[in-house]
């Protein structure tokens, strides 16, 4: 099985516990997510639940073509303020493995995603991958990117 590495920073001119507090509700993944993905958080959790180790969470995505998927994953680590580990268990990948590191700098946070994947079907999913999965995942980073400026503000520190 061929595996990706994709490696994303960006910095948030808002407080660590600001910042913790934003990206360990499961609700607010909606928000980071262009709409054309039509993603849906379907676990029963409201805006007060925050990741914690063992927590599954279950979503509707459209990530291709239009066809509707289930996806789940499960949080299986976290360091309060520090990181937090979502993997997949269900879903269009053969392997997702996405640790979110959250570092205090001057003026703000440094926020770190770095996401090991995997794409099922051998060599038609390496060919998917060069020609569609991978500039996707950078859409959507990117489109996160553009968001949480837009949340946030831009750092300039």
């Amino acid at each position: 099985m061929k595996t990706y590495l994709f490696k994303f920073e960006q910095n948030l001119p808002i407080p660590l516990a600001e910042t913790w507090d934003f990206f360990t509700s499961p609700l607010n993944l909606v928000k980071l997510t262009p709409p054309q993905m039509r993603f849906e958080v379907t676990s029963p959790y409201d805006a007060n639940n925050r990741v914690y180790e063992g927590m599954i969470i279950t979503y509707k995505i459209t990530p291709l073509l239009g066809i509707k998927m289930n996806w789940v994953t499960e949080i299986t680590h976290v360091k309060d303020q520090e990181y937090f580990v979502d993997e997949q268990r269900f879903g269009p990948y053969a392997l997702w493995h996405h640790e979110h590191h959250f570092k205090e700098i001057k003026g703000g946070v440094q926020m770190t995603d770095i996401v090991n994947y995997a794409i099922p079907y051998g060599v038609i999913g390496r060919l998917s991958h060069k020609l569609l999965v991978g500039k996707k995942i950078k859409k959507i980073f990117d489109y996160r990117a553009k968001a949480i400026n837009e949340m946030f503000g831009v750092y300039r520190n």
